[in-house]
């Protein structure tokens, strides 16, 4: 990553990490033995207001890992049919790089170092990617492998509020409870509430990103 005043914005206002926002859909709570089957991310930019915005969607279909365990009441809760035909699912390895390669281009484009994951109890999807990451032997995974942003917190911050649909709600947006539980629709709709909570702040401080950068 460049420290020179032409870098991307983006690259200045999280001491070079690239937020990427990501949700998983498992079948279960287990990361090393409950099978991961779908993952999206959203990489994010600055537009030249300093505000934070939605820049790409990206997706895949997972298949279940040899001997991976299947949780009923998990797949009943999602609704996902892990062999459906019509779920073009890729084998771990292969979804992982048709998610991590537009994320690893992202970061370049936007002269960051590496990305961090931003999510709704991101610890969950972190511990997923991570193990996922470990069974396929990924040498070069682009997000941090602990750090995280958590919109939990943030929307309990915000708004009072740590379920998804009620902070998004309270931040604006409508909420398609048919739609929710698709990783695609809870990944976006998490992005959106990351960039409305990131903005406020950034409106507020008058575009100065930290209290201290304020001390005189």
């Amino acid at each position: 990553m460049t420290s020179t005043d032409s870098a991307p914005a983006i690259a200045k206002r999280f001491r070079g990490f690239l937020p990427v926002v990501v949700d998983v859909e498992t079948a279960g709570f287990n990361p090393k033995k409950d099978a991961l089957l779908e993952i999206a991310a959203v990489t994010l930019k600055i537009d030249g207001h300093g505000h934070l915005q939605r820049q790409e969607t990206i997706s895949c279909h997972v298949e279940p890992f040899p001997g991976a365990n299947l949780d009923p009441e998990s797949l009943q809760f999602t609704g996902i049919d892990p062999y459906h035909p019509f779920r073009m699912a890729k084998p771990e390895l292969e979804a992982l790089e048709s998610v991590f390669k537009p994320v690893r281009k992202a970061i370049r484009e936007g002269g960051c170092n590496r990305a961090i994951l931003v999510g709704h109890n991101s610890s969950f999807d972190l511990s997923f990617l991570n193990a996922a990451i470990e069974r396929t032997g990924i040498k070069r995974n682009p997000f941090h492998p602990f750090s995280t942003f958590d919109t939990v917190t943030l929307g309990g911050l915000a708004y009072g509020q740590t379920v998804l649909a009620r902070a998004v709600q309270a931040a604006g947006f409508d909420w398609d409870s048919e739609k929710a539980h698709s990783a695609v629709y809870d990944t976006e709709r998490t992005a959106d509430l990351f960039c409305t909570i990131i903005n406020q702040w950034h409106d507020y401080s008058g575009g100065i990103t930290s209290l201290s950068s304020r001390a005189v």
